[in-house]
């Protein structure tokens, strides 16, 4: 018969048939369920009474077959609270898995990718939720576009038109997951267009290179120098695509110059190509105002992706794609199945930024990171005056250049089993290279934490 308790969200069949006393074909009928992995461990079962008006009995019977069930193991009473299934078929089959030792604990985080999270505006997100949850329509819950919800792609128009000096309309907006999401969808839309060969900055962002991968292009590495990617490089590649971080390369710190975007535009329409902008970290600039993206150049032959993964935080999963407008098309039939990020944290980022506080958050988390930056240095300087830093006028990191025969892998190492993390260099080549460095993050760092940080990096260097 049917047993259901809606309090406790718990339905399944209980066979009391067979021969025998009611409570006990009660209990054998539970413990059955309970095995078969019906009832999983850790879910109640109802209340006595209500279990007992279910298979019109007394209460009595009900007690019985739970107090049987319990001193056998297989059901747990706690004072004040349900009664819950204690046994499942996956801990009786083998033996409790001990518990692998723990690594050492990170005590300090120099690793590069992360904004400040402790300063992550909580009760102004709460807030944007709150009021997207009170005004949106019922329509707004239905399925998601899968290009984005409009709203938000307008608002991400308009403020990109505003902050970063881009030519871009909402019609050419799409709304992903990141960074790695916008480019994975770009490169299955020119995969489909006939294109098969993608260049990428060398060093970079390994995630970028095995999106592109994963849609099946072909990947060329190309060198970056103090003006950023090698244009003249990236004219003996058979790539007609190229992924760039215009504003402040990964993880060199370099900004593309006027000469190599003028270039790299140039290059796009003599191969009937395009530029793939990455505009990381161009919200963080600390010599003058951010550098306007290069999309802007040549909307029809350069993409642009950003995320708020490094100004906001990771975990909201939201990013922006703004694709030429004779792509789109193609780009919305060669992602047909993309998942949109959830409608409701679309349109809280749409209020967060309507309402000024994307702006806000960005101007104290200049201010902040420029402190933060400048701390860094200066001890650096002080305690490490053998080593020099690189990168530093943009962005959430430095390149720390370390002397010729330096083991970085093996500082990376002694690091981390000492409880501070970093991030070596070699790590973001496609091939080592000579030259000795480790790029140091200071986003999630407090700033009572870097002269310690420091210390420590000094005294791993020194064994």
């Amino acid at each position: 018969m049917a047993v259901s308790q809606t309090n406790f969200a718990w339905a399944t069949l209980v066979e009391v048939g067979g021969r025998g006393r009611l409570h006990d074909r009660v209990a054998r009928g539970l413990r059955t369920a309970i095995r078969d992995g019906r009832l999983a461990e850790g879910d109640a079962v109802p209340p006595s009474r209500a279990l007992a008006e279910e298979l019109g009995c007394s209460r009595w019977v009900v007690t019985e077959a739970y107090g049987q069930l319990i001193a056998e193991g297989y059901l747990a009473a706690r004072v004040g609270s349900a009664t819950r299934v204690s046994w499942s078929p996956q801990t009786a089959a083998k033996p409790r898995a001990r518990r692998a030792p723990a690594g050492p604990a990170i005590r300090y985080d120099l690793a590069p990718g992360l904004p400040d999270l402790r300063a992550f505006p909580r009760r102004r997100w709460a807030d944007a939720v709150r009021s997207v949850i009170g005004s949106a329509g019922h329509y707004d819950l239905d399925l998601p576009d899968p290009a984005g919800h409009a709203v938000l792609r307008a608002t991400l128009a308009q403020y990109l038109r505003r902050s970063r000096g881009a030519d871009a309309e909402a019609a050419s907006v799409s709304v992903c997951a990141g960074v790695t999401d916008g480019l994975a969808r770009t490169c299955r839309a020119l995969r489909a267009e006939g294109i098969t060969d993608l260049a990428v900055e060398d060093p970079g962002w390994p995630r970028l290179r095995a999106a592109a991968s994963s849609a099946g292009l072909r990947v060329h590495p190309v060198p970056v120098d103090d003006d950023g990617l090698r244009v003249d490089d990236l004219a003996h590649t058979p790539a007609r695509a190229v992924v760039v971080g215009a504003a402040h390369q990964f993880p060199t710190g370099t900004v593309l110059s006027p000469a190599r975007r003028a270039g790299l535009v140039r290059w796009a329409r003599e191969v009937d190509g395009f530029v793939i902008e990455d505009d990381y970290d161009a919200e963080f600039r600390y010599d003058h105002h951010p550098v306007a993206v290069m999309q802007g150049l040549d909307p029809g032959r350069v993409f642009l992706l950003g995320t708020v993964s490094k100004t906001l935080s990771p975990a909201l999963g939201l990013g922006w794609l703004v694709a030429p407008a004779p792509v789109v098309p193609a780009l919305r039939a060669a992602n047909p199945v993309a998942a949109a990020p959830p409608v409701l944290d679309q349109l809280a980022l749409a209020t967060f930024i309507d309402r000024g506080w994307y702006d806000a958050h960005l101007r104290a988390s200049r201010r902040r990171f420029r402190t933060r930056r400048d701390l860094l240095l200066t001890t650096l300087a002080t305690r490490l005056p053998q080593a020099r830093a690189s990168g530093t006028a943009a962005g959430l990191h430095v390149l720390l250049h370390l002397p010729d025969g330096t083991d970085t892998r093996g500082t990376v190492r002694a690091a981390a089993a000492a409880g501070l993390r970093l991030a070596d260099l070699d790590d973001y080549r496609v091939k080592p290279s000579p030259g000795r460095a480790l790029v140091l993050g200071y986003g999630n760092i407090g700033d009572t934490e870097i002269p310690a940080a420091v210390a420590l990096l000094g005294e791993v260097l020194t064994r």
